[in-house]
């Protein structure tokens, strides 16, 4: 009786360890480190300007605000020259810092980076924020995505390309000052089951995997690479209008985000949205079929909820 008392006791404890490994970081990430600590990485002693891609709306424009009001100077970038403008005069009416616009279509080829590359050299950047992305207009099955050729490979050329790409112009710099910041904007999508938006969330799994080994193989360089996964926010591409708990405003969820920056490597950037993955994480382990089967279901009813409204148009 006494040994199996013994690897009881011994289970016990084992299994309450393996609890705390995963608990303890979970609060300290979404409580303890933003709400004590804040950002523990002074963003203006990064470097002179911040380069933020997809830069016009959303989450990419509450970024470029954010590091505005740090002090930095802005290199926006983006496909609409004119709504560029607009957010460069604004961001420099309010907080008062240089700003320099760069229109390219990210679902271009190589000579957009051409572009980029002239534009940006010489330049102190001690910022990247990689936030340019495509996703689906609505649920779909693979086989069924309208012109699949080409809508997958824009795709993957802007989710995955423009991420590389950036890294690629941008990172020599930081590693031969031995300081710099660069914020992958990934989804909550690549962690959690997302049939019907397959080969965005594989871009997305992408983005969260190269910014993990990123971070290790130029973290000797004092380069902090930091993979953001959010899930819903109310933007323009997630088509929330309106602002809720689960889905704050970019402004918001931007603000929530950098203060995990120097705190957590891959992030949700937003409680809520940690809350979310680990009731999800915790249904799939407990039962990973019926997990992926209501989240099949959901997005079903979302896709069938978009044909009606097309069909409503049509008709």
């Amino acid at each position: 009786m006494a040994i199996f008392d013994y690897f009881g006791g011994l289970c016990i404890v084992i299994v309450a360890v393996q609890l705390l490994r995963i608990v303890f970081p979970w609060l300290y990430e979404n409580f303890l480190g933003p709400c004590v600590l804040g950002c523990r990485v002074k963003l203006s002693a990064m470097g002179e300007w911040a380069v933020v891609t997809g830069a016009t709306e959303g989450i990419g424009k509450a970024y470029a605000n954010e590091l505005a009001k740090n002090g930095l100077k802005l290199i926006l970038i983006s496909r609409s020259l004119p709504k560029l403008e607009a957010v460069a005069k604004e961001i420099e009416t309010k907080h008062g810092v240089e700003t320099k616009v760069i229109d390219v279509d990210f679902t271009g080829g190589p000579e957009i980076y051409s572009k980029i590359e002239k534009l940006i050299f010489g330049l102190e950047i001690g910022v990247l924020v990689n936030n340019v992305g495509m996703s689906y207009s609505n649920p779909e099955y693979f086989l069924a995505i309208p012109d699949r050729q080409k809508f997958v490979g824009d795709l993957v050329t802007c989710n995955i390309l423009s991420v590389t790409e950036m890294c690629r112009l941008v990172m020599p710099g930081m590693v031969e000052r031995k300081r710099g910041v660069v914020i992958n904007i990934a989804s909550l999508a690549a962690k959690i089951p997302n049939p019907l938006l397959t080969v965005y969330a594989a871009t997305k799994a992408f983005v969260d995997k190269m910014s993990e080994d990123l971070q290790t193989e130029y973290h000797k360089d004092k380069i902090v690479v930091q993979s953001v996964l959010p899930g819903f926010v109310a933007t323009n591409m997630s088509k929330i209008k309106k602002p809720t708990w689960l889905a704050p405003s970019a402004e918001k969820y931007v603000k929530s985000a950098l203060n995990r920056l120097g705190i957590a490597g891959h992030t949700t950037g937003y409680y809520p949205h940690a809350l979310m993955k680990l009731i999800i994480d915790m249904m799939s382990i407990i039962a990973p079929a019926t997990t992926q089967r209501l989240i099949l279901s959901q997005l079903t009813n979302i896709r069938k909820r978009a044909i009606r409204r097309s069909t409503n148009k049509v008709t």
